[in-house]
This record gives structure tokens, sequence and C-alpha cells, in this order.
């Protein structure tokens, strides 16, 4: 049987569910989670405002409202998928703005319990910001039955990070790394391409660092200009500009990334898809997979220029 474009682009890199594949048996589906939770970068724990380019309304699905509580939140996203899925087995991805951003560590417990008590519930990701893990809290997620934390990073220079706002460094990332990890609980970054006054080379300096740290998965995405967002105003008033890729230029920096990151490190996807009524650059039009598939001729392609 003749693999796909999309089947083949799979072995150039160790991919998310590859990385699934070592902790689970079956296929595994994310159901994200809105907790209610703010962010010490909002609410003046560590700043106000927040990231220049936030608007959390832009990786939000529709299931996703605290209203509906933890375990409604995750039946309705079962409902969606089970009509297409019906054996797929499931993790509750706490998502929406820093899902550890409490005091009391008994409620977050609570919650991540609940989540792990709806049937076909086998773990938890947890989304946060490498200045909100605490010690404690690291040694309570081992209660969980499979847990995985994801910080988001954003890049690897403290010059970039401050100019966006995130109110953190790269070695408060590098040492909520290395505690998650001592802890024995897996561990993911999240990656921004193309963050103003970055250039490729700073990108992939940013692979240099994560390659140096223990890290199981990595989730690239390309800078998405959202309404509403202090950055969209910033770039709207000529303040500054942000790298204005296309598909294909950003194809060319990915089969980079693929060649530059470490092998054991899995890549979970490479773009991100906004509303489009939130969106205003880049609007290229393109599925995941259809990206993917854009990669995938360019990681082939720079390999027979190579080998020519």
């Amino acid at each position: 049987m003749s693999l796909s474009p999309f089947d083949a682009f799979m072995k150039h890199y160790k991919d998310f569910s590859d990385f699934l594949a070592e902790h689970f048996r079956c296929k595994m589906q994310k159901l994200s989670v809105d907790a209610g939770f703010s962010c010490p970068n909002r609410d003046g724990t560590v700043g106000t405002g927040g990231c220049t380019y936030c608007n959390n309304l832009s990786f939000s699905p529709g299931y996703c409202r605290p209203v509906k509580g933890v375990a409604g939140q995750l039946e309705e996203g079962k409902r969606f998928f089970a009509r297409k899925y019906p054996a797929m087995r499931y993790l509750a991805y706490f998502q929406s703005y820093t899902s550890t951003h409490s005091a009391d560590i008994g409620r977050l417990m609570d919650m991540y319990h609940e989540a792990c008590a709806v049937d076909g519930v086998d773990g938890v990701i947890i989304g946060t910001r490498p200045d909100c893990m605490p010690d404690i809290l690291l040694e309570r997620l081992r209660e969980l039955p499979w847990v995985m934390v994801e910080y988001g990073a954003e890049s690897s220079h403290d010059s970039t990070l401050a100019r966006v706002n995130r109110c953190h460094t790269w070695a408060d990332t590098a040492d909520a790394v290395r505690r998650t990890h001592a802890a024995g609980i897996p561990c993911g970054l999240h990656i921004i391409n193309g963050l103003p006054g970055e250039d490729e080379a700073m990108m992939l300096a940013t692979v240099d660092a994560v390659n140096a740290l223990p890290v199981d998965v990595v989730k690239f995405h390309q800078l998405q200009l959202i309404r509403g967002t202090r950055m969209a105003a910033d770039v709207g008033s000529g303040l500054y500009d942000v790298t204005r890729f296309t598909p294909e230029s950003y194809a060319r920096l990915c089969a980079a990334i693929v060649k530059r990151l470490r092998p054991d490190i899995a890549i979970e996807r490479f773009v991100s898809q906004s509303p489009p009524e939130l969106l205003i650059y880049p609007r290229w039009g393109l599925k995941n997979y259809q990206f993917t598939d854009i990669v995938n001729k360019e990681i082939e392609r720079a390999g027979s220029l190579l080998n020519s």
C-alpha cells in the first residue's frame, strides 16, 4: 500500500501521535477545557495588559465555557468527536489562559481529578506559564493517572519576551522544564515563530535552546496577528511590523526546524488556525494537513539538492 504525502512526511520527524503511542495503546484526542482561570500577566501578579499578541478567544473551541463546568465541557467535547470516532479515548486539555494560576492547590487538583473521572478520559494536559508551577503542585500532579505539562515559552530570547510583555524569562522556562522532568512528568513547550524583531537565525537559536532541555514535545506555530490585541494596534499604527511569511517561506523555516530539532523531541504542530473573524494575518486559507504537505515537499526538495 502506497503512503500518502502526509503519511510519508510523518517519517521525517517524531510527531505527537508517536509520543502518545509511547504512553497509550489506543488513539487519543485532546478535549479543551476552560476552567475560568486568569493570567498573572493580566491581573497584576507579574504584569498587566497580557501578552501583546494574545486574544484568548482565538484558540478556545466553542464548547469551552467555564459555566458548563469541567465535566460538562468534556462531555460536550466527547459528543462532538464520538460521531466520527466512537472508539476514541481522551485527554482533558486545560488550555485557556494559565491553568495553574491559583494559590489554592486543592482547588486545582479537584478540577484535574474531576476531569479524570469523566468516562473515557485517561489523563490531563495542563497549559501554563513557566513562572506558575510551584514544586508542591508538581508533587501533587503525580496523583493523576497521567499528566503532561505544556509551558508557553514562545522564544528563548529575553529581548523578545520583554518586547511582547511576557513578564518571564527563558531562565524561568529552563527551570520549570528541568523541575517537571525531575518530577517524572512529560513536558511540552509552545514556541511562536515570527515574533517582532526576530529573524530566522534567532528562531533557529530558540530551537537550539530547546534541544538543551529535557523536553518531550514542542508545539510551533506562526505568529498570528489577531484583532483586539495590542500587537494589532501597534502594527496598524506603524509602530513596527511583523514577519510576513508566505506558506512557502514558512515551510522552508519549518523544514530547517525539523533538521535542527533533536530527533527524540516530538513535534505536535507547525501552524495554528485562529477564527477567520479574528484573524488579520496571515490568511493563507490552508488546512493544517495542506500546510504539512507543503513542508513535506520542502524537506524532500532540500534533501534532493543535498544528494544531487
